[in-house]
C-alpha cells in the first residue's frame, strides 16, 4: 500500500514539473502587411505597411496564439515545427487552426542580418500576413 502512495505522489510531482516547463512569450508589433494570390493563382505584390500597435501571446499552456487586434485572432497550436537556423534567420513554426476553423501556418523569424529583428508571419494557401514584432 506504500509504494503504492509513493508511485501516486510521483505521478502528480510529474505532471506538476511537466507543466512548469510551458511559458507564454509576450509581443507587441509595430506594423503589418498582406500578400495575396491573385485570379491566376499568382503572388501578387506585398501591400504597404501598416503601423500597428496589437499584443500577440504565444501561450505553449495552452497551445495556442492570440493576436489582439480589433476582432481577436485565435490560432489554436496543432504542431509545434523544430526550430530552422541558417546564416541569416532563426525559426519558429507552429501548426496551427485559426477562428473559423483553417488551417495555416505561424513562423516567429528573427532576422540575423537586420538588427535581429522579428516578423510574425501566418500562412495559408492563398494569403500571407505579416506583423514586425518585438518581445514585449
Amino acid at each position: 500500500m506504500n509504494t503504492l502512495r509513493i508511485y501516486i505522489i510521483f505521478l502528480f510531482l510529474g505532471f506538476g514539473l511537466h507543466n512548469s516547463y510551458a511559458q507564454s512569450y509576450q509581443f507587441k508589433t509595430t506594423g503589418f502587411s498582406v500578400l495575396e494570390k491573385n485570379e491566376k493563382g499568382k503572388w501578387g505584390e506585398w501591400s504597404d505597411l501598416d503601423l500597428v500597435n496589437l499584443s500577440v501571446i504565444l501561450d505553449t499552456n495552452k497551445h495556442r496564439i492570440v493576436i489582439y487586434s480589433m476582432e481577436i485572432q485565435l490560432f489554436n497550436i496543432l504542431d509545434y515545427i523544430q526550430r530552422e537556423e541558417n546564416d541569416t534567420d532563426i525559426t519558429y513554426s507552429f501548426m496551427c487552426k485559426d477562428n473559423d476553423g483553417k488551417e495555416c501556418k505561424l513562423s516567429i523569424i528573427t532576422r540575423k542580418k537586420q538588427d535581429y529583428r522579428k516578423q510574425l508571419y501566418i500562412n495559408y494557401d492563398d494569403h500571407i500576413i505579416v506583423y514586425n514584432i518585438f518581445t514585449a
